[in-house]
Parts: C-alpha cells; sequence; structure tokens
C-alpha cells in the first residue's frame, strides 16, 4: 500500500531538551508539500556539530531531531518536484542549492541564501514542521533531520546519487568527508609539493588529511592531543605527527622550527579559538593560507594580532568544504564509485538507530572516527 500522501508513524531519536539522552519515540512525519521531498533514510553518520546542540554550544530550539550526514532513498515527492522520483537514492544537503540566489549564481562560495544554518529557526522554508511526537511539534535541523526514519526537506536540499551507490557508506559524503577533502581541494587549493598541517584529527580532520594527499602536499603535519589517532593519520597520509602537549612551547613555533619559515596550509578542524589563532599563526608569511573547517560555540569570539594577517597570511572559512553541493555531491559519489579515494576508512562502528546515546559516547571519548546509524 503506498504512503504517498499520507502521515508516516516511524521510529525517530529526539533530543526533548540539551544535555539529556536522544528518547527513541514514535513520531509522525506529514507528507510532502510543494517542492518538497519525503526520504526513507537508510543510514545516518554521528557528527561533532549534532554534539554541540546537544550541549548548548550550538543554539537551536527543542524538541528537536538532530542528524544531518546521511543518505536515503525517496518515498514521495510533493507537487512540482521534477528533479526525482520515487525510489531515487539521494543524499539530503544541509546546505542547498536553490540555483537561483546571487550565492548559487556565482562561480565564488556555496553558501545559498536560503540556508537554516545560523537562524536557529528549526523549521521548513514555509515555517512549519512536518514532525509531531505525542503531540507536540518537533523541530527540524538545519533542514535535513535524519535521525528519524523519514524525514522532509526542500527539494534544493537533496542530491539524487548513482542508485548502485551503498548508503551505509556515501553517506558520509552528506558532510564528514566532502568537508574536510573540499576544505583541501576547493577551499584551500593545495598545491603539489606544499606543507600543511591539519589541526584535529576526527572524521572531519582525517579527510582534509586525504584531501592534501590527493592535492599531492608533499609533507602533512597532523596534530592532536589523542595519539590513538595518528596510526589512522599515517595511514591516510600524514607525513608527520605531533602531540602539542609534548612540547612546552607553543604549538605555532613548534611548526615554524620544523618548517623553518611556517607551513604553506594550515587547518582548524577542532572548533577553539585558541587553535583557531594558533593555526593562522603556523602560517608563513606572505603566501601561508589558514582554513577554519571547526565550528566555535554560539556567540564565541576571536582576538588576534593584526600583524597575523597584515604580514600576507589568508585566513578564510570554509562549510561542506566550498562544494556547491546539488552539482558536486552526485561527482563525488561517482569519485567513491570509482575508488578515486576510500572514505570507508573513516567508519570505526556501525549501530542502530536504537543506540545513538552509545554512538555519542563512543564520539565524546575519542574511540571513534565515523559511527554509522542504521535504520
Amino acid at each position: 500500500m503506498s504512503t504517498a500522501g499520507k502521515v508516516i508513524k516511524c521510529k525517530a531519536a529526539v533530543l526533548w531538551e540539551a544535555n539529556k539522552p536522544f528518547s527513541i519515540e514514535e513520531v509522525e512525519v506529514a507528507p510532502p508539500k510543494a517542492h518538497e521531498v519525503r526520504i526513507k533514510i537508510v543510514a545516518t553518520g554521528i557528527c561533532r556539530s549534532d554534539d554541540h546542540v546537544i550541549t548548548g554550544a550550538l543554539v537551536m530550539p527543542f524538541p528537536i531531531i538532530l542528524g544531518h550526514e546521511a543518505a536515503g532513498i525517496v518515498e514521495s515527492v510533493g507537487q512540482g518536484v521534477t528533479s526525482m522520483k520515487p525510489g531515487d537514492k539521494v543524499i539530503p544537503l544541509f546546505v542547498p542549492q536553490c540555483g537561483e540566489c546571487s550565492s548559487c549564481l556565482s562561480t565564488k562560495g556555496n553558501l545559498c541564501s536560503k540556508n537554516d544554518i545560523g537562524s536557529a529557526a528549526g523549521l521548513m522554508p514555509d515555517g512549519t514542521t512536518r514532525f509531531t511526537c505525542k503531540g507536540k511539534a518537533i523541530h527540524h535541523f538545519i533542514g535535513t533531520s535524519t535521525f528519524t526514519e523519514y524525514t522532509v526537506v526542500h527539494e534544493s536540499a537533496v542530491a539524487k546519487i548513482d542508485s548502485a551507490a551503498p548508503l551505509e557508506k556515501v553517506c558520509l559524503i552528506g558532510c564528514g568527508f566532502s568537508t574536510g577533502y573540499g576544505a583541501a581541494v576547493q577551499t584551500a587549493k593545495v598545491k603539489p609539493g606544499s606543507t600543511c598541517a591539519v589541526f584535529g584529527l576526527g572524521g572531519v580532520g582525517l579527510s582534509v588529511v586525504m584531501g592534501c594527499k590527493a592535492a599531492g602536499a608533499s609533507h602533512i603535519i597532523a596534530i592532536d592531543i589523542n595519539k590513538d589517532k595518528f596510526a589512522k593519520a599515517k595511514e591516510l597520509g600524514a607525513t608527520h605527527c605531533i602531540n602539542p602537549h609534548d612540547f612546552t612551547k607553543p604549538i605555532q613555533e613548534v611548526l615554524t622550527e620544523m618548517t623553518g619559515h611556517g607551513v604553506d596550509y594550515s587547518f582548524e578542524v577542532i572548533g577553539r579559538a585558541d587553535t583557531m589563532t594558533a593555526a593562522l599563526a603556523s602560517c608563513n608569511m606572505n603566501t601561508g593560507v589558514c582554513v577554519m573547517v571547526g565550528e566555535l560555540a554560539s556567540g564565541s569570539a576571536i582576538s588576534i594580532d593584526p600583524m597575523l594577517v597584515l604580514s600576507g597570511r589568508t585566513w578564510k572559512g570554509t562549510l561542506l568544504g566550498g562544494w556547491k553541493m546539488r552539482d558536486s555531491i552526485p561527482k563525488l559519489v561517482s569519485s567513491y564509485m570509482e575508488k578515486k579515494f576510500n572514505s570507508d576508512v573513516l567508519i570505526t562502528h556501525t549501530l542502530p538507530i536504537t543506540k545513538v546515546n552509545e554512538g555519542f559516547e563512543l564520539l565524546r571519548a575519542g574511540k571513534s572516527i565515523r559511527t554509522v546509524l542504521l535504520f
């Protein structure tokens, strides 16, 4: 029996308030409205950004369904949707691509003006929600909400992918892998023979390492206070691994001494103000480029010595690796299928959605790189 046009009752991990565990609930998911798509989520990764909402570092309204790194199958489409149909394999996008705003029409940048990042509205573009639970409206998360068996997203925030793609693997391309890999090859445009420093070796940081290697960097210095991550970093292309706790001097001074003049490219993939300034200071004067990838807590501020920039360094940020998502995600999935990169190595744990809280415990303990939740 077709579920199109009907409310679907399904399982979801609902976060009722900050600093509390997820609760596995039965939720009602409304059918898609015009230009919307309802997706059956097959697999979704656990990302640090989700944890920022739990801890309150990223302010969002509650109750809410988190999750934004996923892959699934189109269940039904709303009126006017022409780019996909039921049965298509897709990846939902937390940075949409409307194709009409000035950002989408420009060759520079990828932050579509119709994104929900930073607004903390927790609603669909029309100002309403498609989720209810126990009679209460449940908020959406950055236009995706993938910790649920079914979700509804706007057509501009969905990318149709190869029908043969393994959804439990390519879900990482919806955020973590694309963000890190793109930071190196798309945002920084790392040049062959260059020297790179990567601050933070989680799933995104290790993807930066992979991007630096793919771009032909000759030296890739991986930095983390958790030495257990060094073996994987070296496997993926890091030439040096260092722990800041092993030194008495600031890490930027260590890197400057190692290289003689500072690195050509640095990437901050942690989300701390002190490491962001250290990453900038570790770049060489005149031509060094520092890319901010990590997400700071809401309301954070950074104080720097202006000479760090006046001396010629470039400091820039990136969201989702700078990719225009509807155009680029299908191509990245095709590259995965052609074995041009192997993002599978980032997946250390696979759990059912009912063990979502265990997945976040692994993340906080530094025992996982990426945990994938399955429905």
